[in-house]
């Protein structure tokens, strides 16, 4: 029970802030990832349970005017039926939100995570994909176009990973082979996110810092976790 303490009061103080005001600095360190993930995933089940928090606009816009203490960093996809904080029922203050289509890592997002960990001092950094996600059912067809081709390179690591499905179609037609390639993206840019980026590294072995992955269900609004 003494290990878990401060989880639990973690958790608490994220759900009051959550519905009250913007994290403060005080309250930003004394979070673990743990609780950040537990707060996120609290919010989520009330977004599906069509429970959400008043958004307290007005107050927040105004405490936010002095400074900001969020307490995760997510790298989502651009799709815009994805709607970060309102799905984990976050406001304004609460997280950083890089997005990019297929929630792959490059330059850019690296630093803004960087920033978002070193020195913001945010807890998480959670890789979210989604179900029927565009850019995956682009990469497993082969698509071009533009600058998009550099773009869906990156996800064909994960189509290679992904094992079996001959006999259905290693393509976009064939939905559980979609869904396992949008996971294997997730945990591909997981995996690139510890390997590219030395600082966010070092602070997950630190324990200051959780780098994670997980998958928003269109069809439902839940987002499942990956191990």
């Amino acid at each position: 029970m003494k290990n878990a303490l401060p989880l639990v009061i973690g958790t608490l103080l994220a759900a009051f802030t959550s519905a009250n005001a913007q994290t403060t600095k005080e309250e930003q360190q004394a979070l673990t990832p743990d609780a950040v993930v537990s707060d996120l995933m609290a919010g989520n089940a009330r977004y599906v349970a069509e429970k959400t928090t008043p958004p307290n606009r007005s107050a927040r816009a105004v405490t936010a005017v002095s400074g900001q203490h969020p307490k995760a960093v997510i790298l989502s996809c651009i799709d815009s039926r994805v709607p970060v904080e309102l799905i984990f029922d976050q406001g304004i203050g609460d997280i950083f939100v890089g997005r990019v289509a297929g929630n792959v890592e490059n330059v850019d997002q690296l630093g803004s995570m960087e920033f978002a960990t070193k020195l913001a001092g945010v807890k998480l950094v959670l890789v979210l994909g989604h179900s029927q996600c565009g850019a995956v059912k682009g990469a497993c067809d082969g698509a071009e176009l533009g600058n998009l081709t550099a773009l869906l390179e990156k996800i064909k690591p994960a189509i290679k990973a992904v094992e079996g499905f001959e006999s259905e179609g290693r393509n976009s037609s064939n939905k559980p082979f979609v869904d396992k390639v949008i996971e294997q993206n997730v945990r591909q840019t997981v995996a690139d996110i510890r390997k590219d980026s030395p600082v966010m590294a070092a602070l997950e072995k630190a324990g200051t810092i959780k780098i994670i992955g997980a998958v928003y269900a269109l069809e439902s609004g839940k987002v499942t976790l990956l191990d």
